[in-house]
């Protein structure tokens, strides 16, 4: 596969299986550790400490992203891919067969812990590296084929979201006992079929050429800081909603949804699983627009149209219907779905090839561990400390503001950068 197209789809599946991966576990945060790896907590304090661990993933994601970035801009993109994609689902796999607290104490969430620091190594490495595979094979048309990679995100939503739908089906007891296990257990055949699509890419063209010219840099992290540190500042602000928007959404408003509103788990999770593949089909759109009017232009308008959304969309869910939660959570998810569609070739343009995958990977995992890990946990707090959602509310607003600024920011120094970017 050497075409941008056959490039964008092995990217696209590969994030697919890794993002998969790694919602499962925010599900599962969400719905089930709580109550089998912390039960001696009360039930608000169960849910805080398994959101613990979810955020724990988010701090390795920047180890991952210099780890596998020196070796994506050191020997190349196609092979550190093969390598993400394998940690992560031997990570998730052995998650699917550890014992509960019941079984073995205090041991049984350390473990947890560790594996899930172990995805989120793999994740830190994986998307940078997907989003190069394709941009770097399509040239100019870098902005619509880097959003392959994107793409991965909600089809991994859906099919997380749509696994533990049917096992959330089970008997209670059959559920806590075995049926949480069946997600994680599924990782082990879906790396399986990623390994195989993965090993059919070509390395990337810019890579070769760079390697053929002898313009590979020795250690990519410290020229990130020599050169380009102001640009990862920004790409970490300009991440914000693309990696925060999930995590209010498949996190924190399915905890509260199913503790506080009385919404039955199977019926939130297929809420959210409407949700995902209305983000899937709509996503594209950002690409679209995004490779025609610039990619930071158009992610400022969904920015400024996701501002008048999410007042509305968490009163929409707040009503307790499934209907309304359905239509808000729909409405806010095609605005900040498609800014993430223009996302990864708005950051690749931003730093040089030389160093480009240990800077957007830097830039992107940062944010994931500042930004995304936490949203959950704040959230919670929010709503446990002041007993209204509008604190939470604030908080979503303050992130895209952030996003916002970033994004202006960033796109004003990469325009007076006085070396262009190598594409």
């Amino acid at each position: 596969m050497s075409n941008p197209r056959g490039a964008g789809i092995a990217s696209f599946v590969g994030t697919s299986i890794e993002w998969y991966d790694f919602y499962i576990y925010g599900t599962a945060a969400a719905l089930v550790f709580g109550r089998l790896f912390f039960p001696e907590a009360s039930p608000t304090a169960g849910v805080m400490a398994s959101f613990a661990t979810f955020w724990v993933g988010f701090l390795a994601r920047p180890l991952g992203g210099v780890i596998f970035g020196h070796l994506g801009d050191r020997i190349g993109r196609k092979g550190t891919l093969v390598a993400t994609l394998l940690l992560m689902g031997g990570a998730t796999t052995l998650v699917g067969v550890l014992p509960t607290y019941a079984s073995i104490g205090i041991m049984a969430p350390i473990l947890l812990a560790a594996l899930r620091f172990v995805q989120g190594i793999a994740v830190g490495g994986e998307w940078g590296g997907a989003v190069l595979i394709a941009a770097e094979h399509a040239g100019p048309k870098r902005i619509f084929y880097a959003a392959f990679a994107q793409q991965g995100s909600p089809a991994g939503s859906i099919l997380a979201t749509g696994v533990f739908a049917v096992v959330s089906l089970m008997p209670e007891d059959a559920f806590l006992s075995y049926g949480w296990r069946i997600p994680f257990l599924m990782s082990a055949v879906l790396v399986i079929v990623g390994l195989v699509i993965r090993l059919r890419v070509e390395e990337s063209p810019e890579f070769v050429r760079m390697r053929e010219q002898r313009e590979v840099v020795k250690l990519p992290v410290a020229e990130v800081f020599r050169t380009s540190w102001p640009l990862v500042l920004l790409g970490i602000g300009a991440s914000g909603v693309g990696i925060a928007s999930a995590y209010f959404t498949n996190t924190f408003i399915l905890s509260w949804a199913t503790t506080d509103l009385g919404i039955t788990k199977s019926t939130m999770l297929n809420v959210l699983l409407i949700v995902s593949v209305t983000q899937f089909v709509t996503q594209p759109i950002g690409a679209v627009l995004g490779q025609r009017m610039g990619a930071a232009r158009y992610m400022l308008i969904a920015f400024s149209a996701l501002i008048v959304c999410t007042p509305i969309t968490f009163v929409m869910v707040g009503t307790g219907s499934p209907v309304w939660a359905t239509v808000g959570l729909a409405l806010s998810v095609v605005f900040s779905g498609s800014s993430y569609a223009a996302l990864a070739g708005f950051l690749a343009e931003a730093f040089p090839a030389r160093v480009r995958y240990t800077g957007i990977s830097l830039a992107y995992q940062l944010c994931g561990a500042l930004i995304g890990g936490t949203t959950p946990m704040i959230a919670q707090a929010l709503l446990s400390s002041t007993g209204t959602i509008w604190a939470v509310v604030g908080q979503y607003l303050v992130v895209i503001l952030l996003t916002m600024a970033c994004v202006v920011a960033l796109s004003r120094r990469s325009a007076t950068r006085p070396t262009p970017v190598e594409v």
